[in-house]
């Protein structure tokens, strides 16, 4: 019931129109590591050229097979490679074949995550979560929460419906969906504004038959349920990958210089904590299945803002 009430929900998402324009991403900011230009961006990826951020279109669509981004119009663009190294949230730069995604851990900003794996792979995700209120204090910081598919052995890209804080909205909630980081390139898609306590549904969802393992196309969308906003991917690509990574919840953060730069209480489950519930993971013959999610902390942070999880029957980010 819950898998054909989502993929309904991701069907009128999609056919949403009158969405708003895309906002500005952040730029490197005051607080950045030294060595990253001030011109970079930042994305839930690190620190990225400007020019290797290609921000889609409703209903652009990203076409591995013939390198291209196949847009609503009918027209086509080429897929770029970047050309610039991008940085991880520490300042170390990242090149050439580094530029694939690596093992999540703070050298790219992800404080805390609730992860599991598969043997074989993944068909759907998705997971429900409350915008949190304005952080108490404002450094320059920018805030990720998201769920998020990738393969583990042979990570290439990530899809993920995110929120974010100071993201595409300047000391504002908004919306996005990726697909991060093919040949260098992350690609978002049209973000939106949210406000605290609306309650995001992010979903991973393949277009495939049952029973297929590594599915080409996957509709990635994040919906705020109260203002009916959404940023989608549809039809995204891959990019080769088989997901059977999945994270049911992941904090990540750039240029938090103390505890009150996050929201000083947030989801459903008391002060300083965020809830990814109703978290629903499918494999590949689009079977539901109860995962055990696996915490993982980063040490010897700083600040130190008690940062820890749980995992009841959703993955509970605390901080």
């Amino acid at each position: 019931m819950k898998n054909t009430l989502l993929k309904l929900i991701v069907s009128v998402a999609l056919s949403v129109s009158g969405l708003t324009a895309a906002q500005a991403l952040t730029s490197a900011g005051r607080n950045h590591p030294a060595g990253v230009p001030q011109s970079y961006l930042i994305t839930p990826f690190g620190y990225f050229h400007p020019s290797c951020v290609v921000h889609l279109a409703r209903g652009d669509v990203l076409r591995h097979d013939e390198k291209t981004i196949q847009h609503a119009n009918g027209t086509t663009s080429p897929m770029r490679a970047c050309s610039h190294p991008h940085y991880r949230a520490d300042g170390e730069k990242v090149t050439g074949d580094e530029r694939h995604a690596a093992t999540p851990d703070i050298s790219h900003a992800w404080v805390e995550y609730g992860s599991v794996t598969s043997k074989s792979s993944y068909g759907q995700l998705y997971a429900q979560w409350s915008v949190p209120p304005t952080p108490t204090s404002k450094d320059g910081q920018t805030l990720f929460y998201f769920p998020g598919m990738e393969d583990i052995d042979d990570v290439v890209t990530i899809i993920q419906p995110v929120l974010g804080w100071n993201s595409d909205y300047a000391s504002a909630w908004g919306i996005a969906s990726w697909n991060c980081c093919e040949s260098g390139t992350t690609y978002e898609a049209q973000p939106q504004p949210v406000n605290p306590g609306d309650t995001i549904l992010g979903s991973m969802v393949a277009n495939c038959p049952a029973g297929t393992k590594t599915c080409t196309s996957w509709d990635i969308v994040t919906l705020d349920l109260q203002n009916g906003k959404s940023s989608e991917l549809p039809n995204t690509s891959n990019f080769g990958q088989t997901f059977n990574w999945a994270f049911g919840g992941v904090l990540e953060v750039y240029s938090v210089s103390q505890c009150s730069d996050y929201p000083s209480n947030g989801g459903l489950w008391g002060s300083r904590s965020l809830s990814f519930h109703e978290i629903g993971l499918y494999n590949y013959k689009l079977k539901p299945v109860k995962p055990k999610w696996d915490i993982t902390v980063t040490s010897g942070l700083s600040p130190q803002c008690n940062y820890g999880g749980s995992v009841p029957n959703q993955v509970i980010i605390n901080y």
